[in-house]
């Protein structure tokens, strides 16, 4: 950690070329003595990926970056928002720190929070960061986060762990034994310091597969963002024996959409099917992700086009979980029919249909974008229909 990048004078150089082009720096020179040009862009460069990202770490004065990678696998702000206020106690710790949002969002709901991290640069970067941020119960490691736990006499509320998604020899993974730490491999270890184990997973983790490589698994969070899963959150307590649980959240700009049903729930719903009628519903991605097919209908009281397309309809407008469209149109799916309906630009979805949408974009000729969506999709009586439906607001 070089301590001269928090200097006034580079501090201000590098909020000036946020959006400066980086070979065009790099063409330029960065002249200063006790910094090497590699550490600046490498400032730059991570402080604008936090705009959006980390907006308090952004705003808040002599905050120091780790490099860009450190800023790709941490948390979002939104996400580890909404991961802390799950939890609750006095005490937790992180073995796989990183960068440390989520630690910083646990010491809203923690009386002590300890930060491990392997790598020591990394913590004595992040111990920095919660001085800048005013933060004053978190303790930071810098430390192998098992090895701490072996060491540790101590027992806490709740352990958390966001594995390395990054093997040696495999690249990039996404079954838990192959992460890093293994955490199946370590449940006794979790277990006797612990009641309470927290684990985010890649979002591509079959919700299957991770029930088979865990045990006492409770509950099971979806979190979307902006209708794109980005995390898989797993919650584990000891000696649970129970039917799991699975909530989902899709957190929207001014709301959140919560959907939670549990999985012996799904095994015995049936959905009942029908030909569209006048609304139509698509589930948003956390609720696609957890599979509540079934759930999800007889819950809403809502139908089915089809077993596999996992579209639904009302004849009357309902609060829903996902999109909401105005059916306009049901047609069949025919290149003479659509031609005669001169759609030239259209939002295009597809649904159990054999065409991908830039297949059907480039048959028909149809740009994308406009108040027009087109959902290409089969029925119950397994034809191939297009529904055309605008966005209800």
């Amino acid at each position: 950690m070089n301590s001269h990048l928090l200097h006034r004078e580079i501090q201000e150089f590098i909020n000036t070329n946020l959006d400066t082009n980086i070979t065009s720096l790099l063409f330029k020179g960065i002249t200063f003595p006790s910094i090497e040009t590699k550490e600046m862009i490498e400032q730059i460069e991570a402080k604008k990926r936090c705009k959006t990202k980390l907006p308090s770490w952004f705003s808040t004065k002599e905050i120091y970056y780790p490099n860009k990678l450190n800023i790709e696998q941490t948390s979002s702000e939104t996400t580890a928002k909404h991961k802390a206020s799950l939890l609750k106690g006095n005490t937790i710790i992180d073995i796989t720190g990183g960068f440390g949002v989520d630690c910083y969002y646990f010491s809203k709901h923690f009386k002590q929070v300890f930060h491990c991290e392997i790598n020591e640069q990394l913590s004595q970067i992040v111990a920095h960061n919660y001085k800048q941020l005013q933060v004053g119960n978190i303790k930071t490691i810098a430390q192998d986060g098992l090895s701490s736990l072996k060491n540790m006499e101590a027992t806490f509320d709740w352990i958390y762990i966001d594995p390395s998604r990054r093997h040696d020899s495999k690249g990039k993974v996404f079954f838990l034994k192959d992460c890093l730490p293994n955490v199946p491999e370590h449940l006794n270890l979790l277990f006797n310091k612990a009641s309470n184990v927290l684990i985010k997973t890649s979002p591509l983790l079959d919700i299957s597969i991770g029930l088979k490589e865990l045990e006492y698994v409770k509950t099971i969070h979806i979190i979307a963002v902006n209708n794109e899963v980005k995390e898989l959150l797993w919650v584990l307590e000891k000696d649970y024996k129970g039917n799991v649980s699975i909530e989902t959240c899709n957190i929207k700009k001014k709301s959140k959409q919560i959907f939670t049903f549990s999985l012996n729930e799904e095994v015995s719903a049936n959905s009942n099917y029908c030909l569209p009628l006048d609304y139509l519903y698509e589930p948003n991605a956390a609720i696609m992700k957890s599979g509540a097919f079934h759930t999800i209908a007889k819950k809403l009281d809502v139908l089915k086009l089809h077993p596999n397309s996992h579209l639904y309809t009302t004849e009357t407008l309902i609060d829903f979980p996902g999109r909401v469209f105005n059916i306009e149109k049901v047609m069949p799916y025919n290149k003479k029919i659509l031609k005669k309906e001169g759609i030239a630009k259209a939002n295009i979805a597809t649904r159990n249909f054999p065409e991908s949408v830039e297949q059907i974009r480039k048959k028909h000729k149809i740009k994308d974008g406009g108040d027009v969506y087109l959902f290409f999709t089969t029925d119950l009586d397994n034809n191939k229909i297009v529904i055309q439906t605008k966005k209800v607001a």
